[in-house]
């Protein structure tokens, strides 16, 4: 998420927690924001693909500053953890998919309409 607009920078969907996922949405990013005149920061939690040596040299190869969360202290990736949370409110919490595609589709349709509209701001 750009933190300037709350654009949705770049995502990938899987059935399963892997890399592939996560290398894809990277690739994404970077590519999207290359032109950025601006140091480039991407905050994470401290989850397992985010602290490999793959993950954290893409960064470096790219100039982008990692800022991952400590352990307690969630403020650097609030805004994705807020983003996360209001995602499940919306698409998943209380509704019952028949198939991947179809909850696949449901949060394509919030990410559009959120980098479309924008989260609404306190």
């Amino acid at each position: 998420m750009d933190l300037f607009n709350n654009e949705i920078i770049s995502y990938s969907i899987s059935k399963a927690p892997n890399y592939q996922a996560i290398s894809e949405a990277l690739e994404q990013a970077i590519n999207k924001t290359r032109d950025c005149q601006y140091r480039r920061t991407f905050h994470s939690d401290q989850g397992w693909a985010y602290q490999t040596r793959v993950y954290c040299s893409t960064l470096k190869k790219n100039l982008i500053f990692q800022s991952m969360s400590r352990k307690g202290n969630c403020h650097d990736n609030s805004v994705m953890e807020n983003f996360f949370g209001i995602l499940k409110q919306e698409v998943y919490y209380g509704r019952i998919f028949i198939s991947f595609e179809e909850l696949r589709k449901a949060i394509q349709n919030f990410i559009h309409y959120i980098t479309t509209n924008g989260l609404k701001k306190n």
